[in-house]
């Protein structure tokens, strides 16, 4: 039997198999709205047969946003509209959803990637003054970040639970809190972004202690019988960077606080990062938590073939894989993946006519006399 296809248990979540979509931004909102667009494709993830959908960087307050095009849950019209988008995908498909909250911090007030993705500097078009732990933008040349004060961190930390009680509102299945890819709590954890001298700055407790009391505030908000995890970067790319030692450190802070799952990606602070590409190049990083924290792990990072997945959750180097790009490329990569290892998936009834002859007991709840 397939061991990606077997179910999982995240908290108290039940999964049909080990294939997550991982969270991918779509620069497509309005005023952090929802509209058509995101209807249309969280409804084709939808209806792709992996066991977890989670939705993209969805920022809890406008300075959060990557871009003016991101998605925020941070209003009552941007909870309105994504109930809209959310009602029609449920309707068509049992998959749970999760959401990912996110805060840019100094990566905030940026243009689109087909635009180039570069900094909106305040007082042009579209852009706004970015926040950050300390002031030392992302890139040489860009406008420096104002350093947070107690206010406001104290700020953030209540949009991080107005966004979850959103969310909870939504009915959504879980919370991924965004601590990677060079946003405002990767750029707490790292040395090469938090420059503090306060109890927020220096040693690695002080450094992680932003990050943990945002995932407190969030736990202890959303539901107690639904999940919350986190999103890590392992390792900055970069020496004197944040690196696996730190995360496994944090994740065992994560535990401690009832944290389900680490999602375990790597880089994105820093512009000087040395990333040594290759299939499955993050995956050894999702291997050593899961070893030494106990925490199930989901590894994310060139995994696209089904073969290379199976073997990932077969070895137990991780518990689930995360796929981003793969899903966009082949949006039925679950179904082609189950053909490929003689598993079963979900389909929706108007699409059991494509199934091939060759794999005639493909798709879960199939029954030819339907036909």
């Amino acid at each position: 039997m397939s061991r990606l296809f077997q179910p999982w248990t995240l908290g108290e979540l039940q999964l049909d198999n080990r294939i997550v979509i991982a969270p991918m931004c779509q620069y497509s909102a309005h005023e952090g709205s929802a509209g058509d667009w995101h209807m249309i494709h969280l409804g084709n993830m939808a209806l792709s047969g992996a066991g977890l959908l989670i939705l993209e960087a969805t920022a809890v307050s406008p300075e959060g946003r990557i871009s003016p095009g991101d998605l925020g849950l941070y209003s009552d019209a941007n909870e309105a509209a994504l109930a809209r988008v959310l009602q029609a995908v449920r309707g068509q498909s049992p998959m749970p959803l999760a959401i990912q909250l996110s805060h840019a911090g100094r990566k905030a007030s940026s243009r689109a990637p087909w635009e180039g993705g570069h900094q909106i500097a305040p007082g042009q078009p579209g852009g706004w003054k970015t926040l950050a732990p300390s002031a030392v933008p992302h890139s040489p040349g860009e406008d420096v970040p104002l350093a947070l004060d107690r206010e406001g961190m104290r700020q953030i930390r209540q949009d991080f639970v107005a966004a979850t009680r959103r969310a909870a509102r939504l009915g959504l299945d879980a919370i991924e809190v965004h601590g990677a890819h060079g946003y405002l709590l990767h750029q707490f954890l790292s040395p090469l972004a938090n420059r503090r001298d306060d109890e927020y700055g220096g040693s690695l407790a002080n450094r992680m202690r932003f990050p943990l009391e945002v995932f407190d505030e969030v736990r202890a908000a959303f539901p107690a019988e639904k999940p919350v995890w986190m999103r890590i970067s392992a390792t900055d790319w970069v020496p004197g960077g944040w690196d696996i030692e730190g995360t496994v450190a944090l994740s065992h802070a994560l535990k401690a606080r009832g944290c389900a799952a680490i999602h375990v990606t790597t880089g994105g602070v820093s512009p000087d990062q040395a990333i040594k590409l290759g299939p499955g190049y993050q995956v050894p990083y999702a291997q050593r938590v899961k070893a030494d924290v106990g925490l199930p792990t989901i590894a994310v990072g060139l995994i696209r073939e089904p073969e290379q997945a199976e073997a990932i959750i077969a070895k137990g180097e991780a518990d689930a894989v995360s796929l981003a790009r793969a899903m966009l490329w082949n949006p039925r990569w679950p179904w082609h993946a189950a053909a490929a290892l003689g598993a079963q998936v979900f389909a929706p009834r108007q699409y059991w006519r494509c199934q091939p002859r060759e794999h005639k007991d493909l798709f879960e709840g199939l029954h030819f006399g339907q036909r």
